[in-house]
């Protein structure tokens, strides 16, 4: 199959006004502070049993017990995503 005969992956990612909607009144989108609720985490809200599950691995990582630092998690995972290419 050459590439130009993929079909793409196609997911309706919610707006923000509608991730917002289902939140209750005051909760944070998350632990980071933007002022808008980030692409990944509307996409992960389109899927819930998986964007919850992934949502929990990410906080257990970013968060949870271990040797490296906040800081050093965080580059980490910058450098992760800028070596795949990752816009989110």
């Amino acid at each position: 199959m050459s590439e130009s005969t993929i079909p793409e992956a196609w997911v309706q990612i919610p707006t923000e006004a509608q991730v917002r909607a289902k939140l209750p009144l005051g909760t944070k989108t998350g632990p980071y502070d933007f002022g808008f609720v980030p692409a990944m985490g509307r996409l992960l809200s389109s899927h819930g049993r998986i964007g919850r599950q992934f949502i929990s691995l990410y906080r257990e990582v970013m968060f949870g017990p271990g040797r490296l630092s906040r800081q050093e998690r965080e580059m980490i995972a910058a450098v992760a995503a800028a070596a795949q290419d990752c816009h989110y």
